[in-house]
């Protein structure tokens, strides 16, 4: 076992691609300018700054979620806020490396 496993890493990449596998709804927490320059493919767009109270919208698909942004500190905060509220989901990081899985 690796310094990443320890820290909870080192599955990352093959947890994101089973969470995507089961139909996880992939959520871009960058602005809208960010989105419209470049996104994943039905990845829905919700600003973090919207997040909160779009909880419940988000509780009714019923659907894993992973949540990306540019660099992945913007989705690290929107995994707390979506965790913290019983929503199933995991931080993607960086939409173009999500892109590449």
């Amino acid at each position: 076992m690796g310094l990443l496993d320890l820290l909870g890493f080192g599955k990352r990449k093959e947890q994101l691609r089973e969470a995507l596998s089961n139909g996880a709804v992939i959520i871009d927490v960058r602005t809208k300018g960010e989105f419209s320059s470049g996104n994943i493919k039905g990845s829905q767009n919700i600003p973090l700054d919207k997040i909160r109270g779009q909880v419940e919208r988000i509780k009714k698909m019923n659907k894993p979620v992973v949540v990306c942004c540019a660099s992945g500190m913007r989705s690290g905060s929107a995994k707390s806020i979506l965790k913290n509220s019983g929503v199933e989901c995991y931080n993607g990081g960086g939409w173009q490396s999500l892109n590449s899985l």
